[in-house]
């Protein structure tokens, strides 16, 4: 997608100071600074009205309420609605039923009548318009209001070709979650999975990719052979995968968009969950020999393997911490699943899962601060977070069986897919934030599992 960078178009109109010239004698000037000191001294008092903001700090969010009118334009509402559903579904916002709107806009560049936003209880007010240039590109701007603030927060403008317009609805959602959050935002990315079709003892698995919110889905294979665990490249165009074609297991590379693809290397026995290292320069997966399975890194340049581990165990499912340095996976070494970090380069693991049950796929967060992982635990199967030394272990959801955490770009939820019971179930994608109360279905067309979370979009 092309558009111009962030660009401001305008703010609300500024009050000018007065200026005056004081010529008094000794006591004008013992009133002048009484009168100065009592206005600092209210000033301190009286607090001034803060920026419209949500504290992700606090242990319980509430939506904030968020009037998202319909942009003008022939495409307008359907950019403000994918919008409304982006902000809406991150469960930090709770856009405003239109009906009740009392004030239409019909010219964005207007000041609104915040008064009429304030009594419908309205925090933050987006609206906006959506044109077409004489080159046939599109043109959208739109404004952040702070509704008690009486002020703006941004406006933005950008340009992109038409089969771009819901990209430009997520990149217009990141941006106002950015303004009102103070983070960065996840809705301008994709996300990889494995396709399921077919009876469930003769699934057909293809490859696909979609949009986060499940739109712009395609498939990247015609489901001819078997595909697991497909992992996204730092460059955003890649991505790695297992392929049982001509009946044997191999790891590959693929660009998204050419088609083109290549065999990483043939490897003996069985290979694992493969995933790229931090600066996209190795692969690292396990690779399993007589029963025994151990991490290995290939360097992609020079198609040279590393072996890490060296234990008669299975060590699997390696996932990089976000500055390379590190690597968390799994290892039944001490006599059942559970989590272990050690060096990028290889050393002594450290254990850090102490609970019950057994975990695994673990990976690791793009912030640095938190390990997603599968826990089996009474017949249950929990998505659950742990800081990176073992601590804060918290369940965030649990069901019949879940599996496959991926992070959103901006390390705030996560999705996963659950396996239904019965003859005729299958797997589905879910989504969850770090509170466990937003869990919601991603929609896609069959069964789906193994979702990969990409970096936000370029």
């Amino acid at each position: 997608m092309r558009y111009l960078p962030t660009k401001s178009i305008g703010s609300t109109p500024a009050a000018t100071d007065a200026s005056a010239t004081w010529r008094a004698g000794s006591l004008l000037q013992s009133l002048l600074a009484f009168v100065i000191f009592l206005s600092a001294t209210l000033a301190a008092v009286i607090p001034s009205h803060a920026k419209v903001m949500i504290d992700l700090t606090r242990g319980t969010v509430e939506p904030l309420p968020i009037a998202i009118t319909d942009f003008s334009g022939q495409l307008g509402p359907e950019i403000s609605s994918i919008i409304a559903s982006n902000l809406g579904g991150s469960g930090l916002f709770k856009p405003i039923d239109k009906a009740a709107f009392i004030e239409q806009i019909t010219d964005h560049n207007k000041v609104p009548r915040f008064e009429d936003w304030r009594v419908i209880n309205a925090q933050a007010l987006v609206t906006g318009s959506v044109s077409q240039e004489g080159d046939g590109r599109l043109k959208a701007e739109f404004r952040l209001w702070d509704v008690f603030g009486a002020n703006q927060l941004i406006g933005q403008q950008f340009f992109t070709n038409p089969q771009n317009k819901r990209r430009l609805a997520h990149i217009i959602s990141d941006a106002i979650y950015k303004e009102l959050t103070g983070e960065g935002g996840y809705f301008d990315s994709r996300v990889v999975f494995v396709d399921e079709s077919g009876p469930k003892q003769k699934r057909i698995k293809r490859l696909a990719i979609m949009d986060q919110d499940g739109a712009n889905l395609r498939y990247l294979s015609n489901g001819e052979d078997l595909v697991l665990t497909p992992r996204f490249s730092p460059n955003r165009q890649e991505i790695t995968y297992m392929s049982f074609a001509g009946g044997q297991p191999r790891v590959y590379l693929r660009q998204i968009e050419t088609g083109q693809y290549d065999v990483v290397g043939d490897f003996p026995g069985m290979t694992f969950a493969p995933r790229f290292s931090p600066d996209g320069q190795k692969i690292i997966m396990s690779l399993n020999n007589d029963g025994i399975s151990n991490i290995y890194t290939m360097d992609l340049r020079s198609r040279t393997t590393t072996r890490l581990t060296n234990s008669n165990a299975i060590d699997t499912s390696p996932s990089y911490s976000p500055d390379g340095s590190q690597i968390v996976f799994e290892s039944d070494r001490g006599g059942r699943q559970q989590l272990y970090v050690m060096g990028a380069g290889g050393g002594e693991p450290q254990r850090i899962s102490f609970g019950t049950g057994s975990y695994s796929t673990p990976v690791w967060s793009p912030r640095g601060d938190l390990i997603a992982f599968t826990k089996q635990q009474g017949g249950k199967f929990i998505i659950g977070v742990m800081k990176p030394d073992g601590s804060g272990e918290r369940v965030l959801t649990e069901g019949y069986h879940n599996e496959g955490p991926t992070w959103a770009p901006n390390g705030r939820v996560l999705m996963f897919f659950r396996e239904a019971p019965g003859a005729n179930g299958g797997p589905k994608l879910y989504s969850i934030d770090l509170t466990g109360r937003n869990e919601r279905l991603v929609p896609t067309p069959e069964f789906a599992s193994d979702p990969a979370w990409s970096p936000l979009l370029d």
